[in-house]
């Protein structure tokens, strides 16, 4: 299931009026045949992927710390497989951002005993009713108990598993409440969705995102890390700092591609008939955003409109 496909399944959640169910909830079939894929990064440390948003889970003496959460109808299956990992507890759960492919699964995980940690914008916005403007869909607050229990503003550093483990906010980016998870140890790093590897990201302006946030995010990283760094990016394969400059370079190719064309005095239809991501289109346009719906968000990001 993309981004977009639980977007609109949440949408039609709220048409029949079953508002106060989980994101997704409505359609768990469609999760019926999710697997969760298990990659090994370091001794200690795991990517894993399923629906929604990729996972990073840290195992040890002390117990699981897992980032994001996917969907709720996928917490048995994500717990069953970090079962397979170690025999403790999910202590910690670290949201990157408010987007439910990534907290959808907040409350179980509460309920289970973990404690949820994210950036204070990330409880604010989950608190009430939000609006995806880029879709034109409501979504609706989430219930008390998938709300972050601890809060932070500019950063929050664990020493947990033999690991420290710095987590530090990112302004302005995918969303206004983004954090970077960054496992000095083991020398990876979870970006949450300020990377989208190998595709168009999604970049919610609605929720105060920006382009430009998002590139001095990655340059923020990229001055962090070296050739051997494992990323796990909030969508997509397991990464390095090579492919993160690749993505860092393309949005900042379109950002002022897009932008001159704003400072022309262009109108949206305008832009969009320009094409001005055609360049980079074969090789980042193939994912569940296409070049005319990423170059949309751009303008609107960019022109202020």
């Amino acid at each position: 299931m993309t981004i977009r496909q639980a977007i609109l399944a949440l949408a039609s959640a709220i048409v029949v009026g079953i508002t106060a169910l989980p994101p997704t909830l409505a359609q768990e079939d469609d999760f019926g045949g999710v697997e969760i894929k298990t990659i090994r990064i370091d001794d200690g440390l795991h990517m894993m992927t399923g629906s929604g948003g990729n996972l990073a889970v840290s195992v040890g003496g002390d117990g699981a710390f897992l980032v994001d959460d996917q969907f709720a109808p996928l917490t048995e299956k994500i717990q069953a497989a970090i079962s397979k990992i170690t025999d403790k507890p999910v202590r910690f759960v670290i949201n990157t951002h408010w987007h439910h492919d990534h907290v959808g699964g907040n409350e179980n995980f509460g309920k289970a005993g973990s404690l949820i940690v994210a950036h204070e914008n990330v409880r604010k916005r989950m608190s009430v009713e939000q609006f995806l403007e880029a879709f034109d869909n409501r979504v609706p607050a989430s219930p008390a108990g998938a709300l972050p229990v601890i809060t932070f503003t500019d950063s929050v550093t664990f020493h947990w598993n033999d690991e420290e483990i710095h987590i530090f906010h990112v302004e302005n980016a995918h969303t206004d409440g983004d954090a970077v998870v960054h496992f000095k140890n083991s020398n990876a790093l979870h970006t949450g969705d300020l990377y989208f590897n190998g595709f168009y990201p999604f970049i919610d302006v609605s929720s105060n995102g920006s382009i430009e946030g998002v590139i001095r995010g990655a340059d923020k990283i990229l001055k962090m890390i070296d050739d051997s760094t494992k990323i796990v990016p909030g969508h997509g394969p397991l990464s390095n700092k090579k492919e993160l400059k690749a993505y860092r370079d393309m949005l900042a190719d379109v950002r002022d591609a897009v932008s001159s064309l704003v400072a022309a005095g262009k109108t949206k239809e305008e832009v969009l008939a320009a094409k001005p991501t055609q360049p980079w289109d074969a090789k980042w346009g193939g994912g569940f955003l296409n070049p005319e719906e990423f170059t949309d968000i751009i303008y609107t990001d960019l022109s202020g409109k």
